[in-house]
């Protein structure tokens, strides 16, 4: 299928590793212009040499959306570049296991701030492009925020949060013909992911135990899936799609994880 992105730019946090790393290069694939914003300068080096291989153009801006000038020095930075925004991904973020019990409200604010404040942020500043182009805007959630985890209150107060923005966007941004919605991914191997299972006893145990409660082909979803989730929604095939949660996670979250165990 033909997503029609080309020459279309689009704006990606956390875009050079992990999902948001596929996510840039199913972009340019379809012939959009990726810009990643993150700092992971071997990774983004990498993504690049394999994004002109295609012949394609992207750009690095290797900032950490820490603060709300950063995210407007990364939009004008874009503009300066490609002088348009078609659309915004917030992918960026980090489960760092702020809990009730293990955590205290210095923690638990600063925990939510990390994980949401960039999501408004880029999205405030590349309005007025996104208007322009009549853009999309992806947020890229969790099912913790639906299912919960334990011991991490603070991300998934942010992911509840960011799927709250989502539907909140799409009413406020309807007279401008600008699409919001939300990608919600379950288990997917990412380097954080590893990083995550690298701390049990048993990594492979454990692996191999999430593996087998994935409902669908009791298998991790790949970012590849989630990628293609993304790019879809940025792109005018889903025109008439807004306001939307599609969770993209082999019915880890709504179907019974019991299915097929004694099969």
């Amino acid at each position: 299928m033909n997503l029609q992105l080309n020459k279309k730019v689009f704006l990606i946090s956390g875009g050079a590793k992990g999902i948001g790393a596929a996510i840039s290069k199913t972009i340019a694939e379809e012939g959009g212009i990726p810009v990643f914003i993150d700092p992971s300068l071997g990774e983004g080096e990498l993504l690049l040499t394999e994004i002109e291989r295609m012949n394609q153009k992207a750009l690095q801006i290797p900032t950490r959306l820490l603060h709300p000038e950063n995210a407007r020095e990364a939009v004008e930075k874009a503009i300066e570049v490609f002088g348009r925004i078609d659309g915004v991904v917030n992918n960026a973020g980090a489960n760092d296991g702020v809990g009730l019990e293990s955590g205290n409200p210095e923690i638990f604010r600063k925990s939510v701030e990390k994980n949401l404040g960039h999501y408004y942020d880029l999205v405030h500043f590349a309005l007025p492009h996104l208007k322009k182009t009549k853009g999309s805007i992806v947020n890229i959630s969790s099912k913790t925020a639906v299912t919960g985890q334990g011991n991490t209150s603070g991300y998934t107060a942010a992911k509840g949060a960011q799927l709250s923005l989502t539907r909140e966007w799409a009413v406020e941004l309807l007279p401008y013909g600008i699409r919001v919605n939300a990608v919600i991914p379950a288990e997917v191997m990412t380097p954080l992911y590893k990083r995550w299972i690298d701390t049990f006893e048993n990594p492979q145990e454990q692996f191999d135990l999430i593996q087998s409660r994935i409902p669908l082909e009791k298998r991790m979803t790949t970012a590849q899936e989630i990628a293609d989730m993304v790019v879809f929604l940025l792109s005018d095939r889903s025109s008439h799609t807004t306001g939307q949660w599609i969770y993209v996670d082999g019915g880890y979250t709504h179907l019974d994880r019991a299915i097929g165990r004694d099969q």
